[in-house]
């Protein structure tokens, strides 16, 4: 039999045992929770209350000043979210040690209005509440506001997504669909993150606003066969309108032409309208009507606009949450444009 004292000295080294393990429990516990925490509605509710009252005022100006905003910023969502998820990592510049992601071929194209209205929004912000509201944030809530500045829905953004460390041009080729993309290779794409085909579809309802440069169909349009100059899904008097409006393209590479050429600067549902009609603009356009798996839904949209807003609202909202960092998993950037 032990003596007494061996007896304690086991019972307080099982008992010290025993609080290592409840703190290494603890510890892990706070680090799961800090890994992904998850996004909520109020999230600057306390430690930034001016949050959506600057971002309004920062995007009520630059819309204003600068009609085409929406629909860059719009796009550039998308660029950021769609590849390696709502990060904000497509803000980011390159340096001599790394190609970022906003340099990408694909990304090249990607408007100057859209990247200057996040960093207003950024500046602003880090005056009222310095250190406080990540650039990812500011990119969803920025993008809902202006889509429903020129008409589109409102749909709910959480927050509290935190800006990543991470951005290379390696990661997005094959990761964003092309202009010239064939309908199977989107859907696929679309698929590969999660999204349904009608998701897809509603999605592709971006195209309501904004524009085309001449470049990303322009052999859709001149010599396209030894038949017919222009792709035949085209309307005749579209096909002949962009000749004229594309001419000296390769001379000038900004040349463009708006996505819907009825309503170009409102959101609504007159681009799906328009594809029946051969009045889409690129390849991909034409592609969502010819195809057996996304004609259904385009016809559905064209005929209620309501169906369209609210598919492709609740669609951004899942779009929006779609692999997003939280906690010590990324940073709060001082400056949109570069790790801190």
């Amino acid at each position: 039999m032990k003596p007494f004292f061996f007896r304690d000295r086991e019972r307080e080294r099982a008992m010290e045992i025993l609080k290592l393990f409840f703190v290494l429990l603890s510890t892990a516990l706070f680090l799961s929770l800090s890994e992904s925490a998850p996004l909520t509605a109020d999230y600057y509710r306390k430690s930034c209350p001016r949050f959506s009252q600057i971002i309004q005022e920062t995007v009520t100006n630059k819309q204003i000043t600068s009609p085409s905003t929406a629909a860059g910023t719009l796009r550039l969502f998308f660029h950021d979210c769609l590849p390696n998820g709502c990060d904000g990592s497509v803000l980011i510049s390159s340096t001599p040690f790394n190609k970022a992601e906003r340099d990408a071929d694909i990304n090249l194209s990607l408007p100057g209005d859209a990247f200057d209205v996040i960093v207003r929004a950024k500046t602003a912000l880090e005056l009222e509440c310095p250190n406080t509201v990540s650039c990812a944030d500011i990119l969803a809530v920025v993008t809902r506001d202006l889509v429903t500045m020129v008409g589109g829905p409102y749909y709910n953004v959480l927050l509290g997504r935190r800006d990543s460390r991470v951005s290379k041009a390696s990661t997005i080729p094959g990761a964003l669909p092309k202009a010239t993309s064939p309908i199977p290779q989107i859907i696929d794409i679309f698929k590969a993150r999660g999204f349904t085909v009608q998701e897809m579809v509603a999605l592709s309802g971006a195209h309501t606003i904004g524009f085309s440069h001449c470049k990303e169909f322009s052999s859709q349009i001149y010599n396209y066969s030894k038949s017919s100059s222009f792709d035949t899904q085209y309307n005749p008097r579209l096909a002949q309108g962009l000749q004229k409006a594309c001419s000296g393209f390769e001379k000038n590479p900004t040349l463009s032409v708006f996505n819907d050429i009825m309503t170009p600067n409102k959101f609504d549902n007159s681009y799906f309208q328009n594809l029946p009609r051969g009045l889409g603009i690129l390849k991909s356009d034409h592609g969502l009507y010819s195809d057996w798996r996304t004609r259904p839904f385009v016809e559905a949209y064209a005929a209620d606009e309501n169906k369209f807003f609210k598919d492709f609202a609740r669609a951004m909202e899942k779009l929006s949450n779609y692999k997003v960092i939280t906690g010590n998993q990324g940073e709060i950037r001082h400056k949109c444009d570069a790790i801190n």
